[in-house]
């Protein structure tokens, strides 16, 4: 995972950076939040929306004037020197932070029978199918770990618009092209052409029917996936 930014101890709106974290003390209460004195000259704003917990309707119930909190910085508006804060720890991966092909670590938060939902630090967890936890086939996804482990993963697909991250713990295969010497290359006959052109249509329509199975496959995953995080985020809300 990615270092949490924290820096202490900042003294001036300047000194802010977004998810930096920070120790403040509640100075004034509003209806729509509370000001927060964060050591810079000014107070900070803490929305009623950034207090951590849901459906908040009194910002009195959470925090009170002259508690110590811990914040962290949203949105710095240097210039009219206004700060957001929130009580939600950000995540260590932003959406544009995520790249395929990137190795990341995390914990194993849910083991399903189609594979396993691991916490890499970004908003969502992301989810290694069965057939990505080896090289080797896997029965189930409780033969190769179990909630709690901290595993190695590398990420193979990214879908910000439907916020899913997949992953993979295949060892990555490199593909290397070799190409044949001047003198190794014969021109094909007449015959072997029409060979080539036959075995090529069949590897076609086998791969065809490869993809469907593949395709029908992941929809079918992608419903899962996407029922578990539902009830996987709804429950951890509550």
């Amino acid at each position: 995972m990615s270092e949490e930014v924290s820096v202490s101890a900042p003294t001036s709106v300047n000194d802010l950076l977004p998810k930096m974290e920070l120790k403040g003390i509640v100075k004034r209460i509003e209806l729509y939040g509370a000001f927060v004195d964060i050591g810079v000259g000014q107070d900070a704003l803490l929305h009623i929306s950034q207090l951590g917990a849901a459906n908040v309707r009194n910002v009195g119930d959470i925090v009170k004037e002259g508690d110590e909190i811990t914040v962290y910085v949203m949105k710095v508006d240097a210039a009219q020197g206004k700060v957001a804060l929130t009580m939600v720890k950000p995540p260590d991966f932003s959406w544009d932070d995520l790249k395929e092909g990137a190795t990341v670590q995390g914990k194993v938060v849910r083991v399903e029978g189609f594979g396993v939902f691991v916490d890499i630090g970004a908003e969502r967890p992301g989810m290694i199918h069965v057939s990505e936890l080896s090289d080797n086939y896997v029965s189930s996804p409780s033969d190769v770990v179990k909630i709690g482990d901290v595993v190695q993963a590398r990420i193979i697909k990214i879908n910000r618009k439907k916020r899913q991250i997949d992953l993979s713990m295949k060892t990555a295969v490199e593909i290397v092209e070799i190409e044949p010497e001047e003198d190794d290359v014969n021109i094909p006959t007449a015959m072997e052409l029409a060979l080539r052109q036959a075995m090529t249509e069949e590897k076609g329509s086998v791969r065809n029917r490869r993809e469907n199975r593949d395709r029908d496959r992941r929809e079918r995953m992608v419903r899962e996936r996407e029922e578990i995080i539902a009830r996987t985020l709804k429950n951890h809300s509550n």
